[in-house]
């Protein structure tokens, strides 16, 4: 498959903001809009923004809608989820992705809106991994820059410690993932994504050890693990045990379910639900280097 990447944005330029799962309203938007607006950007509120269907925001029908007139029109150069929780594999099949094929446009979100990054990566265009409108206020400025960055086509180099656990390797490859939870609630549909010879990302939140070991493992059984080309592993966020101790952290579950692959794997990277959440650029080629001081991620 051929793979694109959405043309980088110019100071003038439309992004769209829209509900693809839970609700937003028009005041808790103000920061995400006075800060596309700092970046000389003109924001476009999707029809979804304020509306209330109980935790979504709006009916699938009008979630529908709204994604379909942002991908329809030609102005609008990016759309940006406005938060996450639980919606959009409820709206993914009925999306008009045709739009794309002649008009590619960046999408932008993480956690619910893996869905999202993987049914795009999957058509062959490239999504931005990264804050959403509704994290804006407690974002960290390296967060909210490296959106800037991604965004508009800036250089886009990560180097972070190098963290025990690590394993030391050199890759490169495109990058994929998200939410660890949603990737395992795709596996068998036509949102599963393919990841032979790519880097794959994960981050997750408040989910039973448990959980994460049978994760892992049915990723492993649908070989989703085998012939990767690196691991990156964002934030591993507010984990929670039993009564009776499951008896392995999450990195140590990580590890045993690719101890015979060899590959280089990173943790600690910050993305995903922690307090940093760097833009990762889905669908796109990566240089991975990890040695026993430090972690280089660069942006091709």
């Amino acid at each position: 498959m051929k793979y694109c990447t959405p043309p980088y944005l110019q100071p003038g330029d439309k992004v769209a903001i829209v509900c693809t799962a839970r609700k937003f309203s028009v005041e808790e938007a103000q920061p995400a809009i006075a800060l596309l607006e700092s970046w000389g950007l003109q924001v476009v509120l999707g029809q979804t923004i304020g509306l209330d269907n109980f935790q979504l925001g709006g009916t699938d029908t009008e979630r529908v809608a709204d994604f379909n007139q942002q991908l329809r029109d030609p102005e609008i150069k990016a759309i940006w989820c406005a938060r996450g929780g639980y919606g959009t594999v409820r709206i993914i099949d009925a999306i008009d992705f045709s739009l794309l094929e002649h008009q590619p446009k960046w999408m932008i979100g993480f956690s619910d809106v893996t869905t999202l990054h993987s049914h795009v990566h999957n058509l062959g265009v490239a999504t931005i991994h990264g804050i959403m409108a509704f994290s804006v206020p407690m974002a960290k400025e390296e967060s909210k820059n490296s959106l800037y960055r991604a965004l508009f086509g800036q250089s886009l180099t990560y180097t972070i410690d190098a963290v025990s656990g690590n394993r030391k390797g050199k890759a490169t490859g495109l990058l994929v993932g998200g939410n660890l939870s949603i990737l395992y609630s795709l596996l068998g549909s036509v949102s599963s994504i393919e990841t032979k010879g790519k880097i794959l990302f994960i981050e997750d939140l408040d989910e039973y050890l448990y959980h994460v070991d049978r994760m892992m493992h049915n990723l492993k059984r649908n070989g989703m693990l085998q012939d990767l080309a690196g691991l990156v592993i964002g934030g591993m966020t507010d984990m929670h045990d039993n009564s009776i101790p499951f008896g392995y952290n999450a990195q140590e579950i990580i590890l045993d379910a690719v101890k015979e692959y060899n590959y280089p794997v990173v943790f600690h990277f910050p993305a995903g639900h922690g307090a940093s959440n760097w833009a990762l650029k889905l669908g796109t080629i990566i240089e991975l280097e990890v040695t026993d001081d430090q972690v280089t991620v660069a942006f091709s």
